[in-house]
């Protein structure tokens, strides 16, 4: 699978390597109803299958999400974006790019319909461009 943006180069920590390993342990055992991570080598990068839950505008939709861990996670939040299709939802723009203040301004290390300007984000977004180099404004809690 392919996205908008490229994996981190850098290896990670032996910190952020032990607490993922047991992360994902805990992850596989018990994971959160509606989400299956999906197998891989690749324990910097999760790619995480999402069911719409019933009841909603996005039940028995599936959609996926990749998460690419930090060289220093937790201290770093993750990289977290929907591969296309990404869901119509007003914090998720086109090319998978989540405005979701935890991922950014407030990511703590304890923590396990589109925007109007949507078209002229993507637009401008060039290709291999991380959502965290955006600053995001998160000034719409209404959703």
């Amino acid at each position: 699978m392919t996205s908008s943006s490229a994996p981190s180069k850098k290896v990670l920590s032996k910190i952020a390597s032990n607490r993922l390993q047991k992360e994902l342990k805990e992850w596989q055992a018990n994971p959160p109803a509606g989400f299956k991570q999906k197998a891989t080598d690749n324990l910097q990068r999760w790619i995480i299958e999402v069911v719409g839950a019933s009841g909603t505008l996005y039940a028995n939709e599936t959609y996926q999400l990749q998460v690419d861990f930090p060289e220093h996670y937790p201290m770093e939040a993750p990289q977290v974006i929907f591969l296309h299709p990404a869901p119509l939802h007003p914090h998720v723009y086109s090319n998978g790019h989540i405005c979701l203040d935890i991922l950014y301004d407030s990511w703590s290390p304890a923590m396990t319909q589109r925007p109007d300007d949507n078209d002229r984000y993507v637009k401008n977004c060039k290709n291999g461009r991380s959502p965290k180099e955006t600053r995001w404004w998160f000034h719409d809690d209404k959703v």
